[in-house]
């Protein structure tokens, strides 16, 4: 794809929704200059952008290709990839306010994978443990009918595991009886008013999906799911994600213990390797209730990103002043945009700082 197709396509992208009067306050005015060069520099097709602010949706905005000679919009859906987790997990939470599930309770009770249904440990995973990434799980079993087993010890030590937000899934449907597609429906897609956001194939995605690019801007294969995932291949819209970040702000489905149990340290990633006076210095970095947790400089923020081919996606915010920020793109090097779309929408310096450091 040329570089002019890419700027063809973005002075096309749908306009941001806002007055003319506030125009010189958008977050987004210093992206809305900068985003045709983000996009032709770093080789991303399509960059969409939702900006939260004060808990609740200020703008929206989308440019560059949703495929060739498409244009991307605030309406273009997007496969969310790892996204998808911090939804799964927010059903698991709403169940657990219900009293409909406990947290801390073994989940082989009710299903236990069978590659593993004669390891002892299998006796030992909670929600808790697959949200918090202490499940001792693989990311994923082998390809080609490879078994899947323990790598870990359960709850001793953090590993990164799409295998554990399957093995939750599958143990809330067998509890509550229920299709977990249907619980996320009721649980929080519904009280978010969330209307552009699947688990699995719909027929209002025809026309409207972004497709992959890879890092030179080749076109890949769509990624959808026929069969639901909990860990990966949610299809969205960054402002439809962004109401799901507005339910959280305002604790919907979830009781006041559990609101501050999502964002509390469950599992530490990192230790401190810097200076408590260095920018952007985390006191904590780990995973809470299937969202990443940070405290930069007294500040607690949570975060979570989505890789998958041709995909990449990242969402933050900062519970205590209802800041935040979804940023989809269908590009294998959309990462690159990240720390740009922070600095150009005026995230906070010490946060910034910190992911800085971290891709270092």
């Amino acid at each position: 794809m040329a570089a002019a197709s890419l700027a063809a396509a973005t002075a096309q992208a749908h306009p941001v929704q806002r007055g003319v009067d506030d125009a010189a306050l958008s977050p987004l005015s210093g992206l809305e200059t900068a985003a045709p060069r983000l996009l032709s520099s770093l080789k991303i097709a399509s960059l969409s952008v939702a900006i939260v602010e004060n808990g609740e949706i200020a703008e929206a905005h989308a440019w560059g290709e949703a495929s060739p000679d498409r244009p991307a919009t605030i309406a273009t859906l997007y496969n969310v990839a790892s996204l998808t987790k911090p939804v799964s997990a927010e059903v698991a939470m709403r169940l657990a306010a219900e009293g409909r599930i406990s947290l801390d309770e073994p989940m082989s009770a009710y299903w236990v994978d069978p590659d593993v249904a004669n390891d002892p440990r299998s006796a030992r995973l909670t929600p808790r443990l697959v949200m918090s990434h202490r499940s001792g799980l693989p990311n994923w079993r082998p390809a080609g009918g490879g078994k899947l087993s323990f790598i870990n010890e359960p709850g001793e030590t953090f590993g990164y595991s799409g295998e554990g937000f399957e093995w939750l899934a599958r143990f809330i449907e067998a509890k509550t009886g229920e299709p977990f597609e249907n619980l996320a429906q009721a649980l929080v897609f519904e009280p978010g008013a969330i209307r552009d956001t699947a688990y699995t194939r719909r027929t209002w995605f025809e026309g409207r999906l972004a497709v992959p690019y890879d890092a030179d801007l080749d076109v890949l294969a769509p990624q959808v799911a026929d069969h639901f995932f909990a860990s990966d291949d949610l299809i969205s819209t960054p402002r439809d994600y962004a109401r799901f970040v507005v339910g959280m702000f305002q604790k919907q489905g979830v009781t006041p213990d559990l609101y501050l149990e999502r964002e509390k340290l469950q599992t530490v990633r990192l230790t401190q390797t810097c200076a408590g006076d260095e920018p952007g210095c985390a006191a904590e970095d780990g995973f809470g209730l299937g969202w990443e947790t940070f405290l930069i400089g007294g500040r607690r923020f949570l975060m979570h990103t989505g890789m998958d081919d041709g995909t990449f996606t990242f969402v933050y915010l900062e519970p205590e002043t209802g800041a935040g920020l979804v940023l989809f793109t269908n590009s294998t090097n959309g990462w690159k945009a990240v720390l740009p779309v922070l600095e150009l929408t005026g995230a906070d310096a010490g946060f910034i700082a910190h992911l800085r450091s971290s891709l270092s």
